[in-house]
C-alpha cells in the first residue's frame, strides 16, 4: 500500500462511490473489507492513523467474554466465540491459543467456575479452542509459579485467543486494498454535504499532509468512529442527542518475570466487579484492565491514578514476586465506545453489543461491540447500508475470506514471523542489505527492516505510527521507545525525503505522546 496511490485515485476519482466509511479502526475498516470484498466501491478515511484509538489499545484478547457469560449475555457470548473461530481460521499468523489459570479458593469456586467454563466449551460448538479443565493446587502452581498459594484450592483451566490487535489492523487495511478499496490515514471529515432533500451525499475532508481539501460523493456515508462517533453524528444533526457512555481501561506493562511462563491469569473476582486478566504478550507480562466512566474524550487518553493503584493492588494480591511502581515499563489506555443506556451510571455493566443507527439525513452509525465480533459488525452494517439504498443485493464474503498475511506462504522467521506471509519479503530486504537486521534497541526485538516495511508497504506517515502500531514498541517499552526515536526518524527521512526540521519536529511529537506511557 502507498499512500501517495491511494491520494491519486481520489483525485483522479469522477464517479460517485458506493461507500465512505469515516474511521480507520476495526469497525470502519472491517466494514471496507466487507463492502470491497462484495464489489462495492470504497472510500475510507481515517483523521490520524489506523488504529490511533481504541484498536491498537486493547487487551489482545480475541474471546466469547467469561464475564458476559456470568452476565447472563448467552448470545452475545455465542456469537463472539464463533467469530473468535473465524478470526482464527482467516488470521493464523496473529491469532494463537492461550491457556487461561482461574485459580479458586474453595470447593464452591471450582464447582461453580468449573461449571460456568464448561457452558462457555459447549457455546463455541465446532469453533472450540479445547475443554476445560479443573486443576489440583500443586498442578495449578506448576502452571503459574508466581501465583500465591496461600488458601488456593486448585484452578480451572481454558482457552481462549490472544493476538497483536494493532498489526491485524493493518493487515486488514491490507486486505481492504487488496480486495480494491482506497484507504486514506490522516484524512480529517470536517463536512457532510447534503442534497436538496437535506440526504447525505458526501462528504469534505483535508489532507493533513498538505492541507489539500477534497470533496467526495457516495450512495452512502458510514459513520465508524467509535467512541467519537457523536462528534460525526453531529455533522449530520448538530442537534442529535448523546448515544456514546464512555468509559476507559488501562494496561500496566510489566516483564517476563511476573509470569515465566505461557499460562495467562484470569482472576475473576475484583473490587470493582470486573475481571483482571495477567497475560503473556510478546515477551512481556500485560496486566489489566478497569472500567472507569469518562466525560472527556482524547485521542490520548491518560491513567488515573486510582486505576493504577488498582491494578497494582489486584496483581500484588495474587503474585508473589508482585509487581510495584517501578517495574511498570508502559502504561496504556483505551476507550470502550458503550452505547449509552438510560440511567445506568455504573459502565462495567453495559452491553458490549454493537448498535447500527441511520438517522434522518441518512447517515449510517456503528458503534459499540468488540474486536472480537468487528466481522460480524462490518457484516450488519454493509447489509444496513444495502437495504437502505439502491446498492445491488450481495453476499456477504468475509467469512471465508483469508486476511492478508495468512494461508499459504505464512512461514515463522523467528521474531518476524508475526508478518506471516510478508516475513519472507522482510527477510529479503535483510538478505539484500544486512545493516536492516540491526535492531532499532538493545532491549527491543525490531529490527530497522521492519521500519522500512511499515513505511514502503504499511503507510506509516510519522514516529508513532512506527513504534506504537507497525511495531509495538511504545506498548511493551516506552523508555526505549523514546530511546530510538531519533534513529527512527532519520530512516523516515530517508524514506519520505524530509529534511531535518521534520525529523526534529518528529522526535519532539513522539516524545510528547510517549509521556502519556511513562509512570
Amino acid at each position: 500500500m502507498v499512500r501517495a496511490e491511494m491520494l491519486n485515485r481520489v483525485k483522479a476519482r469522477k464517479k460517485v462511490w458506493d461507500f465512505i466509511i469515516i474511521g480507520g479502526g476495526a469497525s470502519g475498516v472491517g466494514c471496507a473489507v466487507d463492502a470491497a470484498a462484495r464489489g462495492f466501491d470504497v472510500l475510507l478515511l481515517e483523521q490520524h492513523d489506523f488504529g490511533k484509538g481504541t484498536s491498537s489499545r486493547s487487551t489482545k484478547l480475541v474471546h466469547g467474554g467469561v464475564r458476559y457469560l456470568a452476565q447472563g449475555n448467552v448470545s452475545l457470548v455465542r456469537e463472539a466465540l464463533q467469530e473468535r473461530g473465524i478470526l482464527f481460521k482467516n488470521a493464523s499468523h496473529l491469532v494463537k491459543i492461550q491457556s487461561f489459570v482461574v485459580p479458586c479458593y474453595s470447593r464452591w469456586q471450582k464447582f461453580f467456575y468449573g461449571t460456568g467454563l464448561k457452558t462457555y466449551d459447549l457455546l463455541s460448538g465446532k469453533y472450540g479452542f479445547g475443554k476445560s479443565k479443573i486443576l489440583s493446587t500443586k498442578d495449578t502452581l506448576e502452571k503459574v509459579p508466581n501465583l500465591k498459594s496461600e488458601n488456593l484450592r486448585g484452578s480451572v483451566v481454558y482457552l481462549d485467543g490472544q493476538f497483536d490487535d494493532a498489526r491485524l489492523l493493518i493487515n486488514l487495511v491490507t486486505t481492504a486494498a487488496e480486495q480494491g478499496a482506497t484507504l486514506l490515514n490522516y484524512a480529517k471529515v470536517f463536512e457532510l454535504t447534503k442534497n436538496a432533500q437535506n440526504k447525505i451525499e458526501g462528504v469534505k475532508f483535508q489532507d493533513a499532509e498538505t492541507n489539500q481539501e477534497f470533496c467526495a460523493k457516495a450512495k452512502i456515508v458510514v459513520n465508524a468512529t467509535g467512541a467519537f462517533c457523536d462528534s460525526v453524528r453531529r455533522l449530520s444533526d448538530a442537534n442529535a442527542g448523546q448515544i456514546i457512555a464512555a468509559s476507559q481501561g488501562i494496561h500496566l506493562v510489566f516483564d517476563k518475570s511476573f509470569l515465566p511462563l505461557e499460562n495467562a491469569l484470569m482472576i475473576p473476582n475484583t473490587s470493582d466487579g470486573r475481571i483482571l486478566f495477567v497475560i503473556p504478550w510478546q515477551g512481556k507480562t500485560l496486566v489489566g484492565t478497569t472500567d472507569t466512566p469518562i466525560e472527556k474524550l482524547e485521542l490520548e487518553p491518560k491513567a488515573l491514578e486510582k486505576e493504577i493503584e488498582f491494578v497494582l493492588e489486584t496483581a500484588q494480591n495474587y503474585l508473589v514476586k508482585s509487581p510495584r511502581r517501578a517495574d511498570i515499563l508502559s502504561i496504556f489506555v483505551g476507550i470502550r465506545p458503550l452505547v449509552k443506556k438510560d440511567k445506568t451510571k455504573n459502565t462495567a455493566a453495559l452491553p458490549r453489543d454493537h448498535t447500527i443507527e441511520i438517522d434522518e439525513s441518512r447517515l449510517l452509525t456503528i458503534t459499540g461491540g468488540k474486536w472480537t465480533t468487528y466481522r460480524r459488525m462490518a457484516e450488519d452494517a454493509v447489509n444496513h447500508a444495502i437495504a437502505k439504498t439502491d446498492l445491488p443485493e450481495k453476499s456477504c464474503l468475509t467469512k471465508n475470506l483469508q486476511i492478508h498475511g495468512s494461508g499459504k506462504g505464512a512461514k515463522t522467521f523467528s521474531d518476524l514471523s508475526i508478518y506471516g506471509s510478508d516475513a519472507e519479503k522482510i527477510q529479503k530486504l535483510i538478505d539484500e542489505n544486512p545493516y536492516l537486521a540491526e535492531k532499532i534497541h538493545p532491549v527491543l526485538s525490531y529490527c530497522l527492516a521492519e521500519v522500512i516495511w511499515a513505511i514502503r508497504f504499511e503507510m506509516a506517515r510519522s514516529v508513532e505510527d512506527v513504534l506504537a502500531r507497525r511495531t509495538r514498541a511504545l506498548f511493551l517499552n516506552a523508555q526505549a521507545a523514546i530511546e530510538c526515536a531519533p534513529k527512527v526518524a532519520e530512516i523516515m527521512a530517508q524514506e519520505l525525503i524530509k529534511d531535518e526540521d521534520w525529523v526534529e519536529k518528529q522526535i519532539g511529537e513522539f516524545n510528547f505522546v510517549a509521556q502519556n506511557y511513562l509512570l
